[in-house]
């Protein structure tokens, strides 16, 4: 009976040490704060760029094209662009197998646009090469007006597009793209509503 009481009293006494080696062993994780430096936050709102392709000239023909645009972002998912374009139309075929007086001067044929559109990044993504390398990227939509000067006058001209950007790094970035600008014409002797498909690859920085 003594040596039950004793064995009693003895583990009485250990019960709270016991609870504070417990305490004690808990876990501390030991994490390093990281040191920001805010200059490094990617905030480039504006872009600048230059692209070539090809563009179809209803009843003119395909031929290359090249030009420059520039944009603002105004937010991660819309923006505002700004693009010029030149190009030189061929002949028609009408052209080509009468052999016939031209309906066009040379200077007429000089094909160039402007357009003022806005943007939206429909589709934000990563874009993946192998397993070691990836890349944001971004399908866009574009829809503007402007103008195009051709066949010596200036036609008001809208413009839908479809676009898709692939950054390099966090300034510069390679972009895919395809339009369809939209303008009435008469050269041909009837009023109608043209579509010229313009497919172009460029390249543009950030900053």
């Amino acid at each position: 009976m003594e040596i039950g009481c004793k064995r009693l009293l003895l583990i009485a006494a250990l019960l709270p040490m016991s609870g504070w080696v417990a305490a004690d062993e808990t876990f501390e994780p030991k994490v390093e704060r990281r040191q920001i430096d805010e200059a490094l936050i990617d905030d480039e709102d504006f872009q600048l760029g230059a692209y070539a392709g090809v563009i179809s000239i209803e009843d003119f023909g395909s031929e290359f094209l090249w030009g420059v645009k520039g944009a603002y972002h105004v937010t991660e998912d819309f923006f505002l662009e700004a693009n010029y374009g030149s190009s030189e139309a061929g002949e028609t075929s009408f052209e080509r197998l009468s052999g016939g007086a031209p309906l066009l001067t040379d200077s007429e044929r000089d094909y160039s646009f402007y357009m003022a559109s806005v943007g939206w990044n429909i589709l934000p993504g990563e874009a993946f090469v192998w397993d070691a390398y990836s890349f944001n990227s971004s399908l866009y939509l574009l829809a503007g007006v402007g103008s195009t000067d051709f066949a010596g006058d200036d036609n008001f001209t809208m413009g839908f597009g479809a676009g898709y950007r692939v950054l390099i790094n966090d300034w510069l970035a390679f972009d895919l793209s395809g339009h369809d600008y939209i303008f009435d014409l008469d050269v041909t002797g009837e009023d109608k509503t043209t579509h010229n498909l313009a497919f172009t690859a460029g390249v543009s920085i950030f900053f």
